[in-house]
């Protein structure tokens, strides 16, 4: 509507200049048209660069993600962007089986990270630019403004049983638990972690059942198993 007024004003400016004869008259008109169509063209820089008549409304939706990895090691990966490392790429799964990852969006986006003991998901919070009012939807419609996009917020709900580690990191504790080295290693330490867990626990109670000693070993290796993740995570972070 604004853009229709401009051509109003420049084209009324035309005719009245060139072919009203009554020069004071013609003057007059000729001017109150210029003017029309300088404040039409005012208001339509205004628009364009300051969204006048808009205001920003932010919507907020919810999704539900999921870890990268197995049981043993749940993973949330992220990516950093650029040599100063101010923004991360944080890459996940839409489903426990997606054969393709996702991620979060690489511009115009800020990603939080937050510790929780329920699901993971997250909440994305879209901000885009709307017109005030119906009034000025009529106006500057035809600008294209409306709905423009001007920020973005993810806020990841990450279960405290899930790592965040960078892509780097996640490379490195691959490399790590495939060192045969290093498994060999582990079962060692897993074999005598387990015999004295037992052995402790024999002594308080000697005439202990079969059954009470399997679940004594099954704890220990969970528990052991639960410490190297740690340990290992302790080395890759460094």
């Amino acid at each position: 509507m604004i853009v229709i007024t401009l051509a109003i004003g420049v084209v009324l400016s035309f005719i009245f200049f060139i072919y009203i004869s009554n020069k004071p008259a013609s003057y007059t008109l000729t001017a109150l048209s210029l003017l029309l169509a300088i404040v039409s063209m005012v208001f339509i820089i205004k628009n364009d660069h300051d969204h006048y008549g808009m205001t920003q409304v932010t919507k907020q939706t919810t999704q539900q993600i999921y870890p990268i990895g197995n049981k043993q090691m749940q993973m949330l990966l992220y990516q950093p962007i650029g040599t100063a490392n101010k923004h991360q790429v944080y890459i996940y799964q839409k489903s426990k089986d997606a054969k393709k990852k996702s991620h979060t969006q690489t511009t115009d986006t800020s990603n939080k990270v937050v510790k929780v003991s329920g699901s993971t998901h997250m909440v994305t919070n879209t901000t885009r630019w709307e017109y005030k009012s119906d009034a000025a939807k009529l106006w500057f419609g035809i600008s294209g403004e409306n709905h423009k996009f001007v920020k973005r917020q993810n806020i990841l709900y990450v279960n405290k049983s899930v790592q965040v580690l960078s892509v780097q990191q996640a490379k490195a504790l691959k490399k790590m638990m495939a060192s045969k080295s290093y498994q060999a290693k582990l079962k060692t330490q897993a074999k005598a972690f387990v015999a004295k867990q037992v052995m402790v626990a024999m002594k308080k109670n000697p005439t202990m059942s079969t059954a009470d000693r399997a679940k004594i070993i099954k704890q220990a290796e969970a528990e052991f198993q639960a410490q190297a993740v740690k340990n290992v995570l302790k080395q890759i972070q460094k």
